[in-house]
């Protein structure tokens, strides 16, 4: 009896070092990133993280079309379209954005 539960014991043990060792790491150095979300550029094939580089980039393709700010979730396809054949020919080096 003793080494049944000696063996049940042993068992539960290295099954709970498992699955704490299996949990993806916890860090509260890294940003929150539910806020952040990917969309996909179906003309040039392309996923692009929406952060706060994106944002800033696509509030300066408004600011240069000298139209009214149009926020990206209802932004409609023909906007979001024109916005990511913009952002192609404006990589971060030309457009200069800075995050602090």
């Amino acid at each position: 009896m003793k080494r049944i539960f000696t063996v049940l014991f042993l068992g539960a043990t290295f099954l709970g070092l498992n699955y704490l060792n299996a949990q993806p790491p916890r860090s509260d150095d890294h940003h929150d990133r539910r806020d952040e979300h990917r969309y996909y550029d179906e003309k040039h094939k392309d996923y692009h993280e929406w952060n706060d580089r994106e944002s800033r980039a696509y509030r300066m393709y408004w600011q240069q079309r000298h139209r009214d700010y149009i926020d990206w979730e209802r932004a409609n396809e023909r906007q979001r379209r024109d916005y990511w054949n913009w952002r192609h020919s404006h990589p971060d080096s030309v457009l200069q954005i800075n995050i602090r």
